[in-house]
């Protein structure tokens, strides 16, 4: 029976959630792929970091959480910081998802850049890296012949990207297009519906999709680095989150929302690139009015869509429908299948 270990740098919600699949999943992963997972490595900015080669409890650790909102001494906690147990510490996949500094992709990027420079192999949540490095890092980890992986960075675990690679082979995107930020389309919908902007916070902040501070979402800037994954992924754009036109819904007041509703359309955030006839490709994000009557009309509350257009098989369009954090959790789960798709002998 093999081993594959895994460094999680991040246990938030997500992280968590994931470490519940994995628990779940356990029995069916050595019998499908004769391979044992084990988390040698959990590193977080407030819970604590444990680090132990034997593998991790999880159970036990998911338990501390809980209970104390932090790990408790019975596992082998250590001192050092992320970017340490990235460089030095006994693992084979990296799982990165810590939280997303939008303005830098760092430092994401740089755990990622030390586990291809030890050929280990990748997985990100965080958008951050595809963002703003997704070139360097694809390269990098050819060199070092190793995954990369990154489907949770936009719409959580819908194969956008997988479907692009597996099913549309030698097909040319030519542009990408969709709703793409949940904060944004659930005001924008409470908004039409009469609901106080402040209810609205308050619920969205229940839920646990809206920040404390929802500025990043408002101003379009969420939205612009995940536009920018998408096109340098199916694209190979090249581009980075602040050469993308960007446009929030901090100045849409109601009066906009009404004045669109009597000529029989809604508002919504739409995130947009396009190939230009110099081979560029040129990014939007901003709010647009679409008729009562499209398919963006229907993408309410936290639900998500992407248009991907190509030169074969034209426009198809990928929605997903309200997700809760287990479609995030599943998405760096699948990632680690694809991982052990590559790396293991099956029976």
């Amino acid at each position: 029976m093999e081993n594959l270990k895994l460094a999680l740098l991040g246990f938030g919600n997500a992280g968590q959630a994931f470490c519940r699949l994995l628990l779940d999943k356990q029995d069916e992963i050595r019998d499908t792929y004769r391979t044992d997972v084990s988390v040698t490595v959990i590193a977080t900015a407030s819970k604590g970091n444990i680090y132990d080669p034997a593998g991790v409890d999880l159970a036990a650790a998911l338990a501390d959480i809980e209970k104390n909102g932090k790990f408790s001494e019975k596992h082998k906690l250590i001192a050092m910081s992320t970017m340490e147990l990235a460089e030095n510490a006994d693992y084979d996949v990296l799982v990165e998802m810590t939280p997303l500094n939008i303005f830098t992709g760092q430092p994401a990027t740089d755990h990622i850049r030390a586990a291809f420079a030890r050929k280990k192999h990748a997985i990100t949540a965080n958008k951050g890296p595809v963002a703003w490095f997704f070139r360097e890092l694809s390269q990098a980890a050819r060199d070092a012949g190793v995954c990369f992986f990154y489907e949770t960075t936009v719409m959580d675990g819908t194969p956008v990207f997988n479907l692009t690679e597996h099913t549309l082979k030698m097909a040319k995107v030519t542009e990408v297009s969709g709703i793409l930020n949940s904060t944004t389309n659930f005001i924008l919908e409470g908004l039409a519906l009469g609901i106080d902007y402040d209810d609205i916070m308050e619920r969205g902040r229940k839920m646990g999709f809206i920040e404390a501070d929802p500025a990043m979402d408002i101003e379009g800037f969420d939205a612009a680095a995940k536009i920018t994954a998408l096109l340098n992924v199916l694209m190979d754009a090249g581009i980075t989150p602040d050469q993308v036109k960007r446009k929030g819904i901090e100045d849409i007041t109601v009066k906009d929302i009404k004045d669109a509703a009597s000529r029989g359309k809604v508002i919504k955030l739409l995130c947009k690139g396009v190939r230009n006839e110099d081979g560029s490709v040129e990014a939007t994000v901003s709010p647009v009015e679409v008729s009562r009557d499209d398919i963006l009309a229907g993408i309410n509350s936290t639900t998500s869509i992407v248009s991907i257009t190509t030169d074969l098989m034209k426009k198809i369009s990928i929605i997903e429908h309200e997700p809760e954090i287990e479609q995030t959790a599943y998405g760096v789960f699948g990632d680690l299948l694809r991982v052990l798709d590559a790396v293991s002998v099956r029976p």
